[in-house]
């Protein structure tokens, strides 16, 4: 039984977790995407949920054949432009208004086998799943404006020295020691908002207004996600290892930093980064010194940073990360 004073809150449903495989043949060096897609519609679908009204729900299996149905048509480019062009379409249709679409691309690496002249040479159409991160990216369309992300989840670092912790706080409850050179390892996941005008010509010298610019919609055409994402990646890596840190902190906004100023495209980047703690064993009892050689890696508890590094003038668009988990 309804009740009038009860209404049916912020919603989205969809089809999570499809696994799309795309080999592409056209020359005989095959190119493979290994993608795995989640679509979640956002609309008026208040009837479905109280009365049990169907009329305007695309159904979920309709929303995992268009996945397939769009690989096929239309390759997969990067997991940016494949969500857009999901996105696109599923908007152009009368029951949705909007909704999020997220991808996460699995990397594969050639195989390296002997060529004619016996050097090594990447395989044609064999592959060896790489361990590194997984690259992800999520579209959000919302009251019609596009917001899209690139990412990346569970790049594993470490770092041996060049990392320090002290001068913080102590009371009564504080037992962790100061050390200038410890271990340092993270495994970071990251997410970064494109500028609404991302990939959009402009002429030498203009601006434009921030408030206008989500009504600009994003040209895969011009935007080289590959590339970006790529760049994305090279800066975080080399913040890591050549900054001297006083804290995970300072590295974290340290990276965020040289990405804005590496990668014009992208308007805000936010860090997931734990602390992967790894502690001195004390050897003493064994009659062992320990200068920093053997160390227990820990588990749990462990340190978490939260962040956002954001361009001063960049507008407020918190659609682009709400129901991320993980994300502020």
């Amino acid at each position: 039984m309804s009740s009038p004073d009860v209404v049916l809150g912020p919603n989205q449903y969809g089809k999570a977790e499809v696994r799309v495989v795309r080999v592409n043949r056209e020359t005989p060096v095959h190119q493979l995407m290994d993608l795995n897609v989640s679509s979640m519609l956002r609309g008026d679908f208040t009837d479905c949920y109280a009365t049990g009204d169907n009329a305007r729900v695309i159904a979920t299996d309709t929303q995992k054949n268009t996945v397939y149905a769009f690989a096929k048509e239309h390759g997969i480019a990067s997991p940016e432009e494949f969500l857009l062009l999901l996105g696109r379409h599923f908007t152009d249709q009368e029951e949705v208004s909007g909704g999020r679409w997220t991808a996460e691309s699995y990397p594969w690496e050639r195989i390296q086998v002997p060529g004619s002249d016996g050097e090594p040479q990447a395989h044609a159409h064999s592959f060896v799943k790489s361990k590194q991160e997984v690259r992800t990216a999520a579209l959000t369309i919302q009251d019609g404006k596009e917001h899209l992300l690139g990412g990346f989840s569970d790049l594993t670092v470490l770092k041996t020295t060049g990392s320090e912790f002290s001068g913080f706080p102590r009371d009564r409850y504080t037992t962790l020691p100061e050390t200038q050179d410890r271990i340092m390892a993270t495994d970071i996941t990251a997410r970064w908002l494109f500028s609404a005008d991302a990939g959009t010509p402009q002429e030498a010298g203009s601006s434009q207004d921030p408030a206008t610019l989500d009504a600009a919609p994003l040209d895969p055409v011009t935007l080289d996600f590959d590339a970006i994402y790529a760049a994305v990646k090279q800066q975080v890596l080399e913040q890591f290892a050549l900054v001297h840190s006083l804290s995970l902190q300072q590295t974290l906004y340290a990276a965020g930093e040289a990405v804005l100023a590496a990668v014009p495209e992208i308007e805000d980047i936010r860090f997931v980064m734990p602390n992967n703690h790894h502690y001195v064993v004390d050897l003493s009892p064994f009659g062992l010194e320990n200068p920093n050689e053997v160390f227990q890696a820990g588990d749990r508890p462990y340190g978490l940073m939260n962040a956002s590094v954001t361009r001063r003038a960049a507008p407020a668009r918190p659609h682009a990360w709400e129901w991320l988990g993980g994300f502020c």
